[in-house]
Parts: C-alpha cells; structure tokens; sequence
C-alpha cells in the first residue's frame, strides 16, 4: 500500500488552506464563521474547499458582468443549475440569460448573496431551484422554507411584477441523504408559501424526473443527483413553454396554412369567438382540504369577443397561441367555451402542448375528451407518439352522435357519445397547456 510522504502531505494541506484563505480574503467571498451569526437566514453555512473557492470565484467573476447581464432571465441555484454553464448548452435561444448556480450552495447561501448576484441585474425574470444541499447537511424542511421565504418576499420587494419561476426539487435519492419523503415535504411547503400568488409559476419538474418511486431516474442523473445532458435537454423543454407565454421566446408569427374545406376557431391574435358559460351551481365543501382543487363558478354568459384575454386572465391568445396558464391556487378548475354550437358532424384538429404533469380537456359539445401531459398525467400513459412538452396533434371526428379521437394518429377513443349539438370547450385544471391551430371542418 502507499503511503504518502509526511513532507509531501503537510505541502497539500497547506496550499488547501492556502486557497481557503485567499478565498476568504476576496470581497465576494464567503462570510467567516464570525459574521455568518449575523446574517439573514438558517442553517450553518457549508466550509468545505471546493465551495469556499467557487463561491469566491463565481461571484467575483459575475461582479465584472453586472452591466452586460443587466434585464437577464436568471437562473438562481445549486450545482445543477451551475451545470447550465455560461451558454445553457445552447437551449433557450434568443433569451437573455445569466446563470447564477454555485455548486455546493444551500438556501441560506443564496440568501445572503442574493441581492449582489441576482437583483443588482434587475431580472426580466427569475427561475428558482434550491434546497437539495440543505437536506444533505441535515437541515429539516421547516427551515428550508422559512430560508425559501425571505428569498420570494425579496424578489418581489424589488420588483412585484417580475415574473418568478420556481421549479419544484428534483428527486434524488436516499444514498445521497436526500431521502423522497424530505423532498416532497420541501415542494409542499414551497407551494403553500406560493399558493394564490400569481407572480409566482410552479412547473412540476419532481414528477418530470421520478422513477416511479420516488427517486431519481438514472437515465437523467447518473449519480442520481446530477443531471446529464439528456437531462439538461428534458428541463428546458419544460420551461420553454413557460418562458413563450411569458414572451421571452417563441415570439414569430405561426405561418400555419388552413386547409381547404377548414375553419379556425382561433384567431391567435385574440379570444374572439370564445366566452365563458354559465355553470350549475356547487355547494361548497364544509371542510375544505388544504390545496383542494377551486371550482369556478360563472353565473352570466360572457363573451370575450377582441380581448387578449379572459376576464380573470387564466386563458390568454399569445403569439398563435391560445395558453392555459398555471393557476396559481395549484389546482382551478374551470372551461372556455366557443360562442358557436354545432350540430353536424365534423373533424375537429388542433395542437397542444403541456408542461410536466399539466391537466386539461377538450369538451366536445360537452362531454370531455383528457388532453393532458398524458405520460405523467395519464390516462393514456401507453401512447408511443406522444411527444411530451412538444407539440402535438389532437384529431377528433364526430359521426352521428359518436366521437373518434387520436392523438399524432394513436387511437385514444372510438366510441364516445356525444350530444345532438353544442359548442367545443377547453379545460383549465393544472400546469399550463397550449393549443394552438384549432380548425373544423363540417361534414355534411
């Protein structure tokens, strides 16, 4: 067996604590055992070599980019988001992004360097993920989210309209002392610190990345912890479509061609031809659940006839798209209706995409056909084409009282009943999903 060299060994510690030290020394370094007492947040800051110095050396490397990053969607975390790297791989193009990751970080670590690295560049934007070295040293989930908190109440005392993006923890894995029950606990808490805030949109990316058991899938994190680039790819796919509707991407005009014998239903500049409808009357629960779903109610037709968006601003036309947003209650359920019925058979085409997990429908004259992030969200978990966070083909043909519905040509249903007459609608239940294209064509 080996054995190093005492000379050779005191030389390592030293040039260790050698770098520590100058790390230290460094005004974006992190604060000695000393001042941390002193400042905002929980938990003990981590002091292990290789974050002391990335810590410094990040930081110190942004406060040169301060003006260049200036209006940036930014990207605040830990090592996973660090594994973006200067250029994002090359995804999220003609955004302006700035990568603000240090491996290694905890909730209270961003905390503290939270007004230098992040609002000193003013954000169009901020997409958050955290807490996942918090439970590896040990702190208990109560604590991450009072840390998360102050973190969102900071954000939006700088700027309330500043769109917030929180990503929910990924899996991990108990091996790695990030056990699933802790992780499930701190997006809980996460979300009912964010419930009803509709600056604030949560994209699902623990379901995104979980075995089935709750734990990482290894084919996106090898040590199931880091993503690789599979991975990588799969998160921004499920940002994209948040990151259009808020109009940072995906802003040129939809050159689609209507075919012959096709009407659209959707403009794409505006809701025209959409309303809602009047709905039956619920009695309220006597014992909510806590994050049970809401059920709108609508006691007067309305028609939204040139509008941009619905009156309570969930369904919204942007850039071709007619968008169902996430809710910020986490589950609201509630259907835009077109102002037309029909009564003959017809082909009813349209597209969708869904962020991870997301719930809709399609109503066709009323009963509802699930149009949903069907891997995740089910019911047809099966389906060989479907295309998840991408877009996809939903075709439905009525024939005498009986719908056919497929889905980028997989039967989804052939013998659903469906009234004499009445008008298409679309669901809003959870996550966000985009139509787009919708067009009929009447058969007589």
């Amino acid at each position: 067996m080996y054995v190093m060299p005492r000379f050779v060994l005191l030389l390592s510690i030293f040039v260790s604590s050698a770098l520590v030290l100058d790390a230290q020394d460094s005004k974006y370094a992190l604060p000695s055992v000393a001042a941390e007492k002193d400042l905002p947040g929980e938990g003990t800051l981590r002091r292990y070599a290789g974050y002391v110095n990335t810590w410094a050396r990040l930081r110190e490397q942004w406060s040169t980019q301060i003006k260049q990053d200036q209006g940036a969607v930014v990207f605040l975390g830990d090592s996973i988001t660090q594994g973006w790297g200067p250029t994002f791989r090359g995804h999220f193009a003609g955004v302006k992004l700035a990568n603000r990751g240090i491996g290694g970080d905890t909730t209270r670590g961003m905390l503290i360097r939270l007004e230098q690295d992040v609002l000193t560049l003013n954000p169009k934007a901020v997409v958050i993920l955290m807490g996942t070295n918090d439970l590896e040293i040990g702190l208990e989930p109560e604590l991450i989210a009072r840390n998360f908190t102050k973190i969102i109440k900071a954000l939006q005392q700088h700027n309330p309209a500043m769109p917030i993006i929180l990503c929910r923890m990924f899996p991990s894995s108990a091996v790695k002392k990030r056990p699933t029950e802790k992780i499930q606990k701190v997006n809980q808490l996460y979300e009912n610190v964010v419930r009803n805030d509709s600056q604030i949109t949560v994209v699902d990316t623990f379901t995104l990345f979980d075995d089935g058991t709750g734990n990482a899938l290894p084919s996106y994190f090898p040590d199931l912890l880091h993503l690789n680039t599979a991975g990588y790819s799969k998160w921004a796919s499920a940002l994209n479509p948040i990151l259009a509707t808020l109009g940072f991407m995906e802003t040129e005009p939809d050159e689609f061609e209507l075919e012959e014998g096709y009407r659209s239903l959707f403009n794409g500049r505006d809701l025209t031809g959409w309303g809602f409808r009047p709905t039956a009357p619920r009695n309220p629960p006597k014992n909510p659940r806590p994050g049970a779903p809401v059920f709108v109610q609508i006691k007067q037709a309305v028609d939204f006839k040139g509008q941009t968006q619905s009156s309570d601003q969930r369904y919204r036309a942007v850039n071709g798209r007619l968008v169902v947003t996430t809710p910020a209650e986490g589950r609201r359920i509630q259907q835009l209706w077109t102002t037309t019925e029909f009564a003959s058979d017809f082909v009813l085409k349209l597209e969708f995409r869904a962020t991870p997990n997301a719930d809709s429908g399609v109503f066709i004259r009323k009963p509802q056909l699930q149009c949903r992030d069907y891997v995740l969200a089910g019911p047809y978990k099966d389906l060989k084409n479907y295309k998840p966070q991408l877009w996809n083909e939903l075709v439905v043909k009525v024939t005498g009282g009986v719908a056919h519905a497929t889905c980028n040509g997989e039967l989804l249903t052939d013998n659903m009943p469906v009234p004499a007459t009445g008008p298409i609608g679309l669901e809003g239940d959870r996550g966000q999903m985009e139509y787009r294209r919708i067009r009929i064509k009447i058969v007589e």
